[in-house]
């Protein structure tokens, strides 16, 4: 649904939500709904937006009340507007612990009328912020009536400009945040247009050339996202035609929501995603794609930066492997972490190209945890992402991708299964790749030959501890965590691992002799089967 800026309350009075009840939470009822979704999924959660109202038919949360209840915790540290509740299907009531919880968040907990939609419910709170935007737009333009009456239809933009375009009766030009020329009734060519960007952030004469123009800046929560020209043949305006063109401009604004710019924003990037292909297959060089993305202002080569190659296997088919490309992409788009780091996705024949920036004081392990977090969401295949090592130079687009191929072949000769791999962390992987296997074996005997002659069961569980242990850098707590067991367990465990393989592990040389170990098994195994396959 459209943004809006309903509160609870007023949405409460707008039918057929009139005859819904709010039954909790009363004092949240000046919160905002900014947008209205219906409960589907039981991560619902991970992507709640700030002022969104869900509704549900509680069929996800029908036989476990107290979770129900801790899902009203969630949604309103998740900054939630509300929880419709439609009763008759799977509760005939709310049962009190969402009630108490939501009263004492003042959290709005609304039961909906049942022979209502929830399509019905939705659509009577998008008329209703229609109707108030209407309202607002004739008081700011109490004397254009005639564009009002454009306004409240429910016109394509392309009609829109052009019905303005008529009611101004001059050629106008709207210039897009970044250069772009999208609407053009004045016959000059787009570069002779934009030649003078950027223009000044108030209502000015622009004058470029053999032409002038009355401008005025399309502005969003103060932002500037574009710029409309107005081509009058009036060498001077009085203050009443200014405002004419004001507030024509604030139309334009107001109705468009600058979904031209994100139009041009997926267009520039695809755009840049194709040169990036072209600077990695085909030789163009650096400094022309450092050019594109200055010009579009594409913020990856003004500082550091990181390539991520995400590939699947076990495809039936190569044109199955190109469709599940073409999905994580998507999932890339949609997913918020990964919005907020600002990446540029490729589909490639060696699998997804994403580029991030980063910032200064980032390690990398913000994209990390962001793609793992997107990728054990995922459904159906099984993911891998390898991250490059970080680069400050666009030169070194090229050296990032062998990186992240180079990891994606160590990791399938290793047996290495993470779903997140970092190149620097295959540092051994490099080194050790040319030992030859006997060493290897020799090596793991040596290291490991007082624990293996034990009990098979105890051997398979100390060495799943002791795996797990340096995985997680020496941290009892995590190893404890991951293995589902007490930290007091896993630190006998760890001091017995100690006594049998007479190792001190608070010496870095002995942690490292024992991942090398680690390594050498999951080449010797050749990465088939799981951990504990693996260990006998």
């Amino acid at each position: 649904m459209s943004t809006m800026y309903l509160t609870v309350e007023q949405a409460l009075s707008v039918y057929p939500l009139t005859e819904a009840k709010l039954i909790a939470g009363d004092a949240g009822k000046n919160r905002i709904v900014k947008s209205v979704n219906v409960m589907d999924a039981p991560d619902i959660t991970d992507w709640i937006k700030e002022g969104e109202m869900l509704f549900t038919t509680a069929y996800l949360i029908k036989d476990r009340p107290e979770e129900a209840a801790d899902l009203i915790d969630r949604l309103d540290r998740r900054g939630s507007s509300g929880l419709g509740i439609k009763l008759g299907r799977f509760w005939s009531s709310v049962p009190e612990p969402l009630v108490e919880r939501a009263d004492k968040l003042g959290f709005p907990l609304i039961e909906l009328p049942f022979q209502f939609t929830f399509s019905d419910q939705m659509n009577g709170l998008f008329h209703a912020e229609m109707k108030r935007n209407t309202s607002v737009l004739q008081d700011v333009l109490d004397k254009q009536v005639r564009l009002m009456r454009f306004a409240l239809q429910a016109n394509p933009v392309r009609q829109l400009f052009d019905s303005v375009a008529e009611v101004i009766g001059d050629p106008i030009a709207i210039v897009g945040s970044r250069g772009k020329l999208v609407y053009n009734t004045t016959g000059l060519p787009e570069a002779e247009l934009a030649r003078g960007r950027p223009w000044p952030q108030h209502p000015t004469w622009v004058k470029e050339g053999g032409w002038q123009a009355f401008g005025v800046p399309l502005k969003h929560s103060e932002r500037c996202t574009g710029y409309v020209l107005f081509f009058t043949p009036r060498m001077a305006l009085s203050a009443i035609e200014e405002s004419l063109y004001v507030q024509a401009a604030e139309l334009l604004a107001f109705h468009l929501n600058f979904n031209y710019e994100n139009v041009y924003e997926l267009s520039v990037r695809k755009d840049f995603g194709q040169l990036v292909k072209r600077h990695l297959k085909n030789g163009l060089s650096a400094e022309a794609l450092s050019e594109y993305a200055d010009r579009w202002d594409i913020d990856l080569f003004r500082n550091a930066y990181r390539c991520v190659l995400t590939d699947v296997s076990g495809m039936a088919s190569e044109a199955a492997r190109a469709e599940t490309l073409e999905a994580l992409k998507e999932e890339y788009v949609c997913h918020t972490r990964l919005q907020e780091l600002k990446g540029t996705h490729i589909v490639m024949e060696e699998g997804l190209l994403s580029l991030f920036p980063e910032a200064e004081a980032d390690d990398g392990g913000g994209l990390a945890a962001a793609l793992d977090h997107c990728l054990a969401c995922y459904k159906g295949a099984e993911p891998k992402a390898a991250v490059s090592s970080r680069k400050k130079q666009p030169a070194l687009l090229a050296d990032a991708f062998r990186e992240c191929a180079e990891t994606q072949r160590l990791a399938r000769d290793w047996g290495i299964g993470d779903r997140i791999l970092r190149y620097e962390t295959l540092d051994f992987a490099f080194i050790f790749e040319n030992v030859p296997t006997e060493k290897m074996q020799f090596y793991c005997d040596r290291l490991l030959g007082g624990l293996m002659n034990k009990d098979p069961e105890y051997v398979q569980e100390m060495l799943r501890t002791l795996e797990t242990y340096l995985e997680n850098d020496g941290q009892l707590n995590e190893t404890a965590k991951k293995l589902f067991i007490h930290r007091n367990t896993a630190t006998y465990r760890i001091e017995k691992l100690g006594e049998l393989l007479d190792v001190d592990f608070k010496r870095i040389n002995d942690l490292l002799r024992l991942k090398m170990a680690f390594l050498f098994r999951k080449r010797l195994s050749g990465g088939a089967g799981s951990r504990s396959e693996r260990v006998r």
